[in-house]
């Protein structure tokens, strides 16, 4: 079995779970047809029978938005996404393929890229719904494309380098790599479980790069690992590979600054050296040194697009961390650094939040309800966290950008 075999099963059979005769919907970019193939080999040999081929190309999007304008865009099928609705309802197993084509997009005007994207938003509200109550099982994993490879390593085997990355990453060299990511996520509950001990009232974060910010937690919120707990009781690890813990705050608490600690992939443009400033939980200033008309567009793309919606801890030294190398890809890098994430939050950040359900949460636990979710990364190599109780005794999270002993 070869190691792109040996990934598209792990993905299909440990990551979804995917049953026989559960129908399975693929996004991904064209260039990875050949990915796809040995996938859907796979999903018939588990019995599935229904494959939906989302596929994706970014130069078709380029090229579209360059010439055509916002209500001529709608009426191709790009960014029409009511197929995700449907599939959704069918009860399918959901596999995304990120791939990156950095920079194809900073030629577009930005509004135009914001206006565009909103709509793709719009389009696919049912998976939305159905996903924030645990009724979708979902994944998303990586594949590389030329574009992607030859913009992070100058060699002509580009593509072979992320592979044998991508591989590493996921552990699938390993003999057994379902045991080694069993046993991954069994530590990271453990110290999820530690943190909900706490209950803590307040974060506050602090870097020598500017960083200096805090944000409350609700009441009741949960720390919790990359397995989701769907509502049949079926367990599916939604990031693969994953190496944080995350928890959603209250979204109006957020006061200070933030500067990120890496380069942001979004919608095709690369924004770096960039920062947020917080008051009363929304984000009053932004800036970028590199895209910073693309960051401003970001946070106002919808309503509570400026809030928070997750806060999430990586060690520094992390293996991907320990990798030394910036993936722009949010898949990865976020799993290489603590990250925070304007918009939208996770119901299952709060006891009982599925069944609570999104507008009660938003109006009793002040959890961001918001129709996009941007991870952008903070962790440091000095980064210190520090947890304030309900009794107001400070706890240290982090020290020095990783774990302090007692969350080790």
């Amino acid at each position: 079995m070869s190691l792109q075999e040996k990934y598209a099963r792990v993905i299909l059979e440990s990551c979804l779970k995917v049953e026989k005769d559960q129908p399975l919907f693929i996004s991904y970019n064209t260039e990875r047809d050949d990915f796809v193939r040995i996938l859907s080999k796979i999903a018939y040999s588990l019995g599935v029978r229904d494959i939906y081929y989302d596929v994706q190309d970014p130069y078709l999007k380029h090229e579209a938005l360059i010439n055509l304008d916002v209500d001529e865009l709608k009426k191709t099928n790009l960014w029409n996404k009511e197929m995700w609705n449907v599939y959704a309802k069918k009860g399918a197993a959901f596999l995304m393929l990120a791939s990156e084509t950095p920079g194809l997009m900073k030629d577009v005007d930005p509004k135009k890229l914001s206006a565009i994207t909103k709509y793709a938003i719009e389009t696919r509200k049912e998976f939305d719904d159905l996903r924030d109550k645990s009724m979708v099982p979902w994944c998303i994993a990586a594949v590389p494309t030329k574009a992607w490879a030859e913009a992070l390593y100058e060699a002509d085997y580009a593509e072979d380098i992320l592979w044998n990355n991508i591989f590493d990453m996921c552990s699938i060299r390993e003999e057994n790599p379902v045991k080694v990511w069993n046993e991954k996520i069994k530590k990271l509950e453990i110290r999820a479980n530690k943190l909900n001990k706490y209950k803590f009232k307040t974060l506050k974060y602090e870097s020598s790069n500017g960083t200096k910010f805090k944000v409350d937690l609700p009441k009741n919120h949960l720390w919790a690992s990359g397995k989701e707990v769907l509502a049949n009781g079926k367990e599916v690890l939604v990031n693969f590979p994953t190496e944080e813990i995350f928890t959603s705050p209250d979204c109006k608490s957020a006061e200070g600054v933030v500067y990120a600690s890496k380069p942001l992939s979004y919608n095709g443009n690369i924004i770096d050296g960039f920062y947020f400033v917080f008051k009363d939980g929304k984000v009053v200033e932004a800036y970028a040194d590199e895209g910073n008309d693309i960051l401003n567009e970001m946070v106002k793309i919808c309503k509570n697009s400026d809030m928070i919606g997750e806060v999430a801890l990586v060690p520094y030294d992390s293996p991907i961390s320990n990798m030394n190398q910036i993936f722009l890809e949010t898949l990865f890098d976020e799993n290489a650094a603590c990250h925070i994430a304007l918009g939208d939050s996770f119901p299952e950040c709060i006891e009982n939040g599925v069944k609570i359900g999104k507008e009660k949460l938003y109006e009793e636990y002040n959890l961001n309800k918001c129709d996009s979710h941007v991870d952008f990364m903070v962790g440091t190599e000095d980064l210190d966290i520090t947890g304030i109780t309900e009794e107001g005794k400070e706890v240290k999270v982090f020290v020095k950008g990783n774990f302090s002993k007692e969350f080790e």
